[in-house]
């Protein structure tokens, strides 16, 4: 599911477009922002779905080699270790997430074959694959630690495929390390006692209306920041700042006074990492810097409220 994190990396990029475009639609832009986190959810599925597609052209090869006229021994007897994985299995027997890929006309491996036989090649010629087909020992822990590595390892790294999902969709390729980290982390919580379930985008409700409440009231109030900001930056003119930059000070102002049950620490820090991320070099300092000293000033003021133990 997606986190808060993420959340916030996402309102940034729309804060910034309607900043560049000088567009005033909020509506307009909510939408969209709500739509590029839903198709995340895409990219989660189809990543998924790309182990199995890749498990079922090896099946297909396999099944074509004992058809051939003058098939060999090991065309009619092949090593079908990695076609019989479980795990894999389990993704492919799963409902909700054939369900999901239905339902969304997600038919890119169908489309867009060259990148499951792209993935089957490179998985062929790897280490990992010859390592784990030459094994005799038949072991499920193994079966999927293999499952999980060979998307860390082969499909994460892909940059034809990262290329092809930017392609699809521009924002995917911000989107992509975390919807990767996403996938190990569910590949590892794989079971073979119950039916695979793709679960929710969102934690809860809260992280839902957290991407409404954060670029509209971000949108609507910050005008009304610029001279606390200017207080804390005598030698800075504003357009000497950042723009990422002076965007990520206003969301975390936001933060401080619209959202009293997030601790200004919390918000502090998370605006420093995507700082580094995303902005400059020196920019997580500069940002720490304001940032302190705001959230001090408007404790101090009761400007700002938190509500709850260890908010401050």
């Amino acid at each position: 599911m997606i986190n808060r994190r993420h959340i916030r990396v996402k309102v940034m990029q729309s804060v910034y477009a309607m900043q560049k475009t000088n567009d005033c639609d909020l509506i307009k832009e909510e939408k969209f922002l709500k739509y590029s986190i839903q198709k995340m959810f895409d990219l989660y599925a189809l990543n998924l779905q790309l182990l199995v597609e890749v498990q079922k052209l090896a099946e297909k090869k396999i099944e074509l080699s004992k058809k051939k006229i003058l098939a060999t021994k090991e065309d009619l007897q092949p090593n079908e270790r990695f076609i019989n994985n479980q795990f894999i299995k389990t993704l492919e027997q799963s409902i909700s997430l054939v369900g999901y890929l239905e339902l969304n006309k997600l038919n890119n491996w169908e489309i867009s074959d060259e990148y499951v036989k792209l993935i089957f090649e490179d998985l062929q010629n790897s280490e990992l694959y010859k390592e784990y087909m030459s094994s005799n020992e038949y072991d499920l822990n193994k079966d999927k630690q293999f499952v999980v590595d060979f998307f860390k390892e082969i499909i994460a790294p892909n940059e034809k495929l990262a290329d092809y999902f930017e392609d699809v969709m521009i924002s995917w390729v911000d989107d992509l390390p975390f919807v990767n980290t996403w996938v190990v982390k569910t590949l590892n919580k794989l079971s073979l006692k119950k039916p695979f379930v793709l679960g929710s985008l969102y934690k809860d409700n809260d992280d839902k209306q957290f991407v409404s409440d954060l670029f509209n009231k971000t949108m609507l109030h910050q005008h009304t920041y610029n001279d606390d900001i200017q207080e804390k930056t005598p030698n800075w003119e504003a357009d000497r700042i950042a723009d990422i930059d002076m965007i990520l000070i206003k969301m975390a102002i936001t933060e401080f006074l619209h959202f009293p049950s997030i601790p200004s620490r919390v918000t502090i820090n998370e605006y420093i990492e995507l700082a580094k991320d995303y902005s400059t070099e020196k920019s997580s300092y500069f940002i720490n810097g304001i940032l302190d000293g705001l959230s001090k000033e408007y404790l101090e003021s009761n400007k700002m409220v938190k509500i709850g133990r260890g908010l401050m």
